[in-house]
């Protein structure tokens, strides 16, 4: 995922907090292959181990794809499919293009889940499991996943780029998209782990002035202003790999990277939030746990609906 994070969903981490006004209107289980596949957790986790241990920017990879498969249609597995001649797909969206190393890691945890259950365990499923693990594998918390997802089988390039806010939105846009989908949110996104690319964040660097200047200096170091435009930044500068609350110190001390970053703490109602989660870690774990499942039950396919894919990259 070398660009990863063209987007302010990035794996992030995202933090949105709060609740559906009602019930959760997934049909899913934490129990769901309990039967049909009781090993389905393992075999996840161990395949994201593995490739986090090699690279510990898949882990940032891996949330990065939940992310955006969740908020563009639902959590349906569309962002992994390949373009076919009937349909583009959301792989080649602006903020999905750069994350090879995310479908990658995806079609060697589907290879495993395969051998062990052919046929039973969904790609979207795979994607919400792998996310977790990822979070907790690099020191975040975790939680319970909740299962019984079915796959699409088409997706769209278009709803892709158009869904997903790029990294230069306002504090109100992010308001505004959280809502959209049925999330109320205290605080939008919280990039801990990931990088992003030089053109994501050159304009913040060179022309904002809420930035501590001994910051903005390092970046343009390795951002000039007219080159290096695939050059990557941590998201995080203290703790890059680690996900952790050090994201919203950033923010206090104005280090934020992207602008969608920094607008979490400008002078704006998102400030006293940062403030309680750069003081109370527990908090914003326990925070990011109820949000990430709140997020996992937008608009899933179930039932009938959707398809259990034996290759996530095409449907069956």
């Amino acid at each position: 995922m070398a660009s990863s994070l063209p987007s302010m969903f990035v794996v992030i981490l995202s933090l949105l907090l709060v609740f559906f006004s009602g019930g959760s209107r997934a049909q899913l289980s934490t129990t769901y292959y309990s039967k049909t596949c009781p090993n389905v957790l393992t075999k996840v986790k161990y395949a994201v181990q593995s490739a986090i241990s090699k690279e510990k920017r898949a882990g940032a990879a891996l949330l990065h794809l939940h992310f955006h498969d969740c908020f563009v249609n639902g959590c349906d597995g569309s962002v992994l499919l390949d373009d076919t001649s009937s349909f583009t797909g959301e792989k080649n969206a602006n903020p999905n293009k750069d994350s090879d190393r995310g479908f990658d890691v995806v079609d060697d945890i589907k290879t495993e889940v395969e051998k062990a259950c052919p046929g039973v365990v969904s790609c979207a499923d795979i994607l919400a499991i792998a996310a977790r693990d990822s979070v907790t594998i690099l020191g975040g918390c975790s939680w319970n996943v909740k299962l019984g997802r079915r796959d699409a089988t088409t997706g769209s390039q278009s709803a892709a780029d158009n869904g997903i806010p790029p990294p230069t939105s306002s504090l109100s846009t992010l308001i505004s998209v959280f809502s959209n989908v049925g999330l109320m949110i205290a605080l939008s996104v919280s990039h801990t782990i990931g990088q992003a690319k030089c053109t994501n964040f050159r304009e913040r660097i060179f022309n904002e002035t809420n930035i501590d200047s001994s910051f903005a200096i390092t970046r343009k170091n390795n951002c000039p202003s007219s080159s290096g435009d695939d050059n990557l930044a941590s998201l995080d500068v203290e703790t890059p790999t680690t996900f952790d609350n050090n994201y919203f110190k950033n923010l206090i001390n104005k280090k934020g990277l992207l602008h969608s970053d920094q607008v979490l703490f400008d002078g704006g109602s998102t400030d006293s939030q940062v403030r309680t989660y750069c003081d109370n870690p527990s908090t914003f774990n326990a925070d990011f746990a109820a949000a990430m499942i709140k997020m996992g039950d937008i608009s899933p396919l179930t039932g009938s609906n959707g398809e259990i894919r034996k290759n996530c990259r095409k449907d069956n």
